[in-house]
């Protein structure tokens, strides 16, 4: 256990693609989160077009011990996947495990870091240096 009552694993969940690069991608975006955080247990599952599934993750984050897990969509707003298809995959996970608090983070959004990416992409493509 990681000293709290709780052992709490993050599932970064994803859209998925059936692009290889796309998933090595996404779990590099799970490698970041793992070392800038206090949490060592960040898994990956995906929404379609990809593996492990959500529920998949959810097991696989069961199996390592978590009692909590956050769901963190790394979708931008809160469309269909975020406020209908996640509940209802994290409705049937909770029936499987009981014991196991699911949490649903917000979706990524509207954030200043985003623009300042969005920023340093299009200084990219212009040629321009990032300010």
């Amino acid at each position: 256990m990681n000293g709290t009552a709780f052992k709490t694993a993050i599932l970064l969940v994803g859209h998925g693609s059936p692009r290889p690069a796309a998933k090595s991608a996404f779990c590099a975006i799970a490698d970041l989160v793992r070392a800038s955080g206090d949490n060592a247990l960040v898994e990956v599952a995906f929404l379609s077009c990809g593996e492990p599934s959500i529920a998949s993750g959810i097991d696989r984050c069961v199996a390592q011990g978590a009692r909590r897990i956050v769901l963190c969509p790394y979708f931008l707003f809160a469309g269909r996947h975020v406020s209908h298809d996640l509940p209802a995959v994290m409705a049937v996970a909770g029936q499987r495990h009981p014991e196991v608090e699911l949490l649903l983070a917000e979706p990524l959004g509207v954030h200043a870091k985003l623009a300042e990416v969005a920023c340093e992409r299009i200084a990219e493509v212009l040629g321009n240096p990032p300010v």
